[in-house]
Formats: C-alpha cells, sequence, structure tokens
C-alpha cells in the first residue's frame, strides 16, 4: 500500500514513509483531539472558530487578490484558499519558495488541474485578523521579489 500527494513532502532514503503502513499517516488516539476541543472550547466555541477561520481565509485572498498577477482559483467559502501568481507554474513555486524563506507565514503548494498553485489553509485556533492581514502582507511581498527578479 502506498500513497503521495503534492503537498507530501518527499520521504530521505532511509526515513520510514507512514504512506507504506497505513492510510491515515498515523494511529493516534483521533477521538481525544475531538474530545479536548469539545472541552476547551464547547460547541459554540468551535464554531465560532471555524466561522472565523473561514473568514480569515476570505480575508487572506481577498487581500492578496489585491495585487496584479496573483489569481485566486477557488470560491473562498472554507478555510482554503488556492492562489497562482502569473499564471505561471514557475513563478507560482518561486513565490511560495520566497513566502517560505521570508518567514512570516507558512504556505505550501499542490497541484491543481496539473497546474502548481498555494494552497492556504487557516487552521491555528489562535489565528487572529492581524495574522491574516499580515499573511496576505507577506504573500504579495514574496510575489513582488519574484516579480522584480523576472521583470
Amino acid at each position: 500500500m502506498a500513497f503521495g500527494a503534492s503537498y507530501l513532502p518527499p520521504v530521505a532514503e532511509g526515513e520510514r514513509d507512514p504512506t507504506h503502513y497505513v492510510p491515515e499517516l498515523s494511529r493516534r488516539a483521533r477521538g481525544f483531539t475531538t474530545w479536548a476541543m469539545l472541552r476547551a472550547f464547547g460547541r459554540s466555541g468551535i464554531a465560532e472558530m471555524v466561522e472565523r477561520h473561514c473568514r480569515l481565509a476570505k480575508l487572506i485572498a481577498d487581500r492578496a487578490a489585491e495585487e496584479p498577477g496573483i489569481a485566486i482559483l477557488n470560491e473562498v467559502v472554507l478555510n482554503q484558499a488556492v492562489l497562482r501568481f502569473g499564471d505561471d507554474d514557475e513563478k507560482t513555486l518561486a513565490t511560495i519558495a520566497q513566502l517560505q524563506k521570508d518567514g512570516v507565514a507558512f504556505a505550501g503548494g499542490s497541484k491543481w488541474r496539473e497546474r502548481w498553485m498555494m494552497r492556504i489553509s487557516v487552521s491555528g485556533y489562535s489565528t487572529t485578523e492581524e495574522d491574516a492581514k499580515r499573511t496576505a502582507e507577506a504573500i504579495k511581498s514574496a510575489w513582488r521579489q519574484v516579480r522584480g527578479r523576472n521583470e
């Protein structure tokens, strides 16, 4: 058994590849995390957090899309946004690398419909509106740096 996805990092020689052992990549007590979340936040707290994550993902996408050359590829209704830069695989991958190098925010790359894109997932319980604004600015800054190298 094995599977792969473009967002999973490659396994180095000699490392254990979890995709060869179980479909869920791990064997932790899954119910415990759900119980702990319910215990800590309650049903209404979790509902508020999910709504906030969805709202913040939309805020990041909307702000990033203000920059010429950044396209949002999905309708942002959940906590995820999919971005592409210059409608070009190389520029998109370079922007992802630059964002990660800058260290302000983290987003990974993934392939969708044979094209590379940046995948943003807002899921941190403590993520604030200021964090989302800072992330959008970091994305725009990374794109400007990549675009500047290619002009």
